[in-house]
């Protein structure tokens, strides 16, 4: 069979005209059987012989207009189908024509034609279904070596009975469903593919025990966050593991493919439900412009290039002083299919001659400026590092935007810029500070600066995810800071979306702050992914509590005291202006000192330009 399936070119079609013919060939013979309860008289049997290969001739010839001989044999599905019912019902309309008009010279019993359309038919299915079942269960089965694992499918819709198929046709995946769980009650009691719907996914601990389950996979791509922690929770009571199929946002944007399975993870559990974004207002201020993304290699920023490039822009800069995270954006991009209008661009935002020839020769309409230092603790024991990078970085970026008339100019802040307990805050607030007091400058039809504040982003590479994993993976201790300290978490593409839709609410001269919703406790999260990998918090892995680092707070604010709210029109998304005094001499004299005071000098100084900060002097 194996040797067949293999078969190329004309000698495939070969042997499937010389199959098909014989079948066809059977099926009418066997069809003067049927009609004649198998006591043929004499006259028919020799009528038979005599049309059986004018039979075979049409039935072929109706088959190869079809194109069933040039189509792969195992692989038979509706289009297949519906093309083969075509061939075979013509050529039978074509028999019936000419025995209608050409009695008493062609005479076939009507029986005969009716039976013999049937069995063709059925005989052309059954082959084409054999050799599909033989390559998607017994050949491939064969291929597999590994123990079957029992699954339990969570989603009886069309996005779970797909996957219950494909585990079925490809048995070398080792993937057997036996059972369906769903909140729809109108599915309870019945099959799926031979699978039963047994009930709710809230039966899931006792109902998974009475069939041997081994594994739970939750195919409900656009289910609601709130019900995938409670899904994981009913597994994790029974001791399951538990994988899931892509959510629709990464099928959209080609980050996972489809059908592929994925572990849980805590992005799973921590993200909210899908922020609806004014997605005609944002095309209309990215859409055939020249858009440019400082820090286009770093987390924020790629996001950022990725849902920007899928815009349309004219141009999409993408800078970066990295090139190995600029490279791989880049690649990413190019991927996607959206490299055509996106441009590398290698410098450091304290470049000033480099960013003078990047802004001169390509004119960037709107610039979001992503480039930042923003580790809390590697920040606070290099505060001139910081306020370079963080505080002159962006009065420069900023200056040249103003002078070659950009219309908006968004800063990434952060959370930690409200009320600053470290240096990284504290030079974010400063940036914030000083775009504010270049707005105040610009001539009416200038530049447009906002700044948006936002916590932390699940799954960057300053976030405590990352850190958990390779704890856990190397068996433990996870370090958390302190039982209390808690933080707001957002997911990348959730962060990106508001920050292009706050761009877009901006007028100048306001700070968004984005709705984190209700923050989490961090030994809460480092419990909750020490579950998701399979083991017990404090038996399997040790959670083990080391202080507050300097710079480093209890918990976020969203404002500062001297900040004015307004609301706007998008319900997940706050803004603010602020009262903020700036002292242009201050961050000059601060510039000068940057590399001849000694740390704790510099907060000092740092402190009286952000008199909210509060510094951690030793």
């Amino acid at each position: 069979m194996n040797q067949f399936l293999e078969l190329g070119g004309y000698r495939r079609a070969t042997v499937i005209a010389f199959v098909y013919s014989v079948i066809i060939g059977a099926s009418f013979y066997a069809a003067y059987e049927v009609r004649f309860d198998f006591l043929v008289p004499e006259p028919y049997q020799a009528q038979r012989l005599h049309y059986l290969w004018l039979v075979i001739g049409l039935k072929v010839l109706a088959l190869i207009l079809a194109r069933q001989l040039g189509s792969m044999v195992s692989y038979f599905g509706i289009t297949d189908l519906l093309r083969m019912l075509w061939a075979i019902s013509l050529s039978g309309v074509a028999l019936f024509v000419v025995r209608l008009f050409s009695s008493p010279v062609f005479v076939l019993p009507r029986g005969v034609l009716l039976v013999d359309y049937l069995l063709c038919m059925a005989g052309l299915c059954a082959v084409r279904l054999g050799t599909r079942l033989f390559r998607e269960r017994i050949s491939q089965g064969e291929k597999g070596s590994q123990a079957v694992v029992r699954v339990a499918i969570v989603g009886a819709d069309d996005v779970g009975a797909s996957l219950a198929s494909e585990f079925l046709n490809h048995p070398r995946r080792g993937l057997r469903p036996v059972v369906f769980f769903d909140d729809d009650t109108s599915k309870h009691g019945k099959l799926i593919h031979g699978v039963a719907v047994v009930g709710p996914p809230d039966q899931l601990a006792r109902r998974a025990k009475q069939v041997g389950v081994d594994k739970v996979v939750i195919a409900l791509p656009s289910t609601p966050v709130r019900r995938i922690r409670e899904i994981v929770q009913y597994a994790n009571d029974a001791g399951l593991k538990v994988e899931m199929l892509p959510l629709f946002e990464e099928l959209a944007s080609s980050r996972m493919p489809a059908g592929r399975l994925r572990p849980v993870e805590v992005q799973d559990l921590l993200g909210r439900e899908t922020v609806n974004l004014d997605s005609a207002s944002i095309r209309k201020l990215i859409g055939d412009r020249v858009v440019l993304v400082t820090g286009a290699g770093g987390s924020i920023g790629a996001e950022l290039c990725r849902q920007i490039a899928a815009l349309n822009p004219k141009r999409l800069l993408m800078l970066d002083q990295a090139e190995g995270s600029l490279f791989l954006i880049e690649q990413e991009i190019n991927e996607l299919g959206l490299g055509a209008t996106a441009l590398p661009l290698i410098g450091d935002v304290l470049d000033h001659d480099r960013m003078e020839y990047i802004f001169s020769r390509y004119r960037p309409e709107v610039v979001f400026h992503a480039a930042a230092h923003k580790h809390v603790f590697l920040m606070e024991r290099q505060p001139s590092e910081a306020i370079s990078n963080n505080v002159l970085g962006t009065r420069q970026i900023a200056r040249i935007s103003s002078a070659h008339n950009v219309g908006t100019f968004v800063l990434i802040s952060t959370d930690k810029a409200v009320n600053p307990t470290g240096v990284m805050g504290a030079t974010k607030r400063l940036a914030e500070i000083q775009i504010m007091a270049i707005q105040a400058m610009q001539p009416a039809g200038g530049t447009h600066f906002i700044a948006v504040r936002f916590g932390n982003v699940l799954g960057s590479s300053g976030s405590v995810i990352p850190i958990f994993k390779r704890q856990i993976a190397n068996g433990g201790p996870v370090t958390v800071t302190h039982p209390d300290v808690s933080r707001y978490f957002m997911t990348i593409p959730e962060a990106v979306g508001l920050v292009l839709q706050s761009s877009v609410l901006g007028r100048g001269g306001e700070i968004f702050v984005l709705d984190m919703g209700q923050p989490v406790k961090i030994v809460d999260l480092a419990r909750q992914m020490i579950v998701l990998s399979g083991l017990k918090p404090d038996e399997d892995i040790e959670i083990k509590f080391t202080g507050l680092k300097p710079g480093e707070k209890l918990f976020e604010e969203f404002q500062h005291r001297t900040e004015e709210y307004q609301a706007t029109q998008h319900p997940r998304i706050m803004r603010f202006v602020s009262q903020a005094t700036f002292s242009e001499s201050g961050i000059l004299e601060l510039e000068q000192q940057l590399y001849r005071l000694e740390t704790n000098e510099l907060k000092r100084m740092l402190q009286q330009l952000v008199p909210e900060y509060t510094a951690h002097v030793e």
